[in-house]
Order: C-alpha cells, then sequence, then structure tokens
C-alpha cells in the first residue's frame, strides 16, 4: 500500500523520517514516498487531502480535524522557545502594532501564536527561507522566522523582537506546540494505527542513530554547520516528538481553544490522538 508523506525540507523532518526515507526499518505491507515541500503548501494540500501521512501546522491542523486524526509522534514543540520576530532595530513586540511583518504563511502556527500576541499587524506572506532576507532589506518592517532562522538571524544585523515560544510559556505555563503528523481518516483504523507506528520507529531510530540521521539531515541544514543542525535538531526533535504526552496534548488544547475564543479558527476542535 503506497503512503505519501508530506514533510519540509528541514534538518528536523530529515532527522524524523531518515530511517523511513532510506529502508532502515522494515514497513512490511507498506511503501513510502516522500514529498518535500515547505510547511505552509502542506498545510493547503491537508486542506485537499492529497496526502495519506502529512506533517501539519497545529494552527492548519484546525481546518482539516475531519479530514486528518493527530498521530501521537511526531510533534515540533516550543519548549520555552519558539519561533522568533526580528528586526533591524532592537524593539519591543507592541512596537509593531499595525505594522508590516513577513509571515511564512498563515496556517502556521507561528503566524496564530502572533496574532495572539499581537493582534494587530499587516502580515505579508513570504516565502520561510526568504524572510530574513526580506527583512534586513527593509521591504518590511519586520519578519517572523521559523525553523533554522532561528539560530541564523543574527548574521543579517536583525536583532530578536520577541521569542513567541518564551512568550506562551509565560502565558500558560506550557510549551508551544508547532507541528505535528496528521493521518488520513479514510485509510481506516488499522492502517491509521500501523502507519503511525511506523513514524514513532522512524523517529526512535534517529534518536537512537543520532549522528547517522544528523548525517542525512544535514543536507537540508541550509547555511547551518554540523554543530548547529545538531542543536536545532535537539530543539524539535525529542522526547515531545516520540509522544506528545499529557502536557504537550494539554498545550494543544489549549492552543486551539484560544485560537477558537479569539475567533482565528472557525471552530472548536477536537482532538484525536492516533498511536
Amino acid at each position: 500500500m503506497l503512503i505519501r508523506v508530506g514533510h519540509s525540507p528541514d534538518p528536523d523532518d530529515a532527522f524524523m523520517f531518515h530511517a523511513l526515507a532510506n529502508g532502515k526499518i522494515e514497513t512490511g505491507p507498506y511503501q513510502f514516498t516522500h514529498e518535500l515541500q515547505d510547511i505552509e503548501t502542506l498545510n493547503q494540500r491537508a486542506l485537499r487531502g492529497e496526502l495519506e501521512l502529512t506533517a501539519v501546522s497545529l494552527h492548519g491542523y484546525a481546518f482539516v480535524a475531519d479530514r486528518y486524526a493527530l498521530c501521537a509522534c511526531g510533534c515540533s514543540m516550543g519548549d520555552n522557545y519558539g519561533p522568533m520576530v526580528v528586526a533591524r532595530q532592537p524593539g519591543s513586540l507592541g512596537d509593531y502594532r499595525g505594522r508590516r511583518i513577513a509571515v511564512p504563511g498563515t496556517l502556521t502556527t507561528a503566524y496564530l501564536a502572533l496574532r495572539l500576541a499581537l493582534p494587530e499587524f499587516e502580515p505579508v506572506v513570504i516565502p520561510f527561507d526568504e524572510i530574513l532576507t526580506v527583512t534586513a532589506s527593509g521591504a518590511v518592517d519586520a519578519g517572523l522566522i521559523i525553523h533554522e532562522g532561528q539560530l541564523t538571524y543574527h548574521r543579517q544585523g536583525l536583532h530578536l523582537i520577541a521569542d513567541l515560544g518564551r512568550w506562551w510559556q509565560q502565558e500558560t505555563g506550557l510549551p508551544l506546540p508547532l507541528g505535528g503528523n496528521a493521518i488520513r481518516r479514510d485509510l481506516g483504523p488499522r492502517v491509521m494505527q500501523e502507519v503511525t507506528a511506523l513514524l514513532k520507529q522512524s523517529i526512535q531510530y534517529a534518536l537512537d542513530h543520532r549522528q547517522e540521521a544528523l548525517d542525512h539531515a544535514l543536507q537540508y541544514g541550509r547555511d547551518l554547520d554540523r554543530g548547529q543542525a545538531d542543536r536545532f535538531v535537539g530543539m524539535y526533535v525529542n522526547d515531545w516528538t516520540l509522544d506528545f504526552g499529557p502536557r504537550g496534548r494539554e498545550a494543544v488544547r489549549v492552543l486551539l481553544q484560544r485560537a477558537y475564543e479569539a475567533r482565528f479558527i472557525p471552530r472548536p476542535v477536537t482532538l484525536e490522538f492516533v498511536g
């Protein structure tokens, strides 16, 4: 049975999927093919139900929960760190009320977190890997950065305005759940469970064979040296990734409840975790 997997071309996702992508684990009756695209594109594809298993922003998941269930493994959790707002001059987040801020997509969790922290700003959607350049050029007032830009923004002379993972922790006492993996419901309960179990095996394999999986991940580490790539992978592939756990599940519930109360998502989300 063919399982099309969508994930981002980033070191953390590459690390997580190494075993599945490179035949390191036995997958039984399932054949996996991998489609690498930025997270906003994957969010949009999830709206159309195109992939059997896909990375998805937890903000985006609110719009596809009728079609997909969340895998209990595969999450990216910002534990007192997360997406960052950066700008050419030092300042505070309140300084950017009503200003133009480059964002990596309006279904990303980074965008949702920024809307919760700063309800009034003008979003300018820019591919995530161009946001640092656009911000440094002065074409926008600030940039909302995800992925490895969190480690490299200073190279372009930019200043940290706000770390939204830290803001969320102060607001709620919880980590900020950014992304997960979602599996299509029409596969049926048995296939959903078996495919999710293989995803968890892939994550465990990477954690158990860290240097080997890191070698694979480095192909996708834009401008990161090995030490930085190792640090970045450690931020987003860890014990949280093996299972959301009770605290991680509560973090997702609180995030989506606040999003609904602020009318940033159209309806409450009943969470169902597979695995």
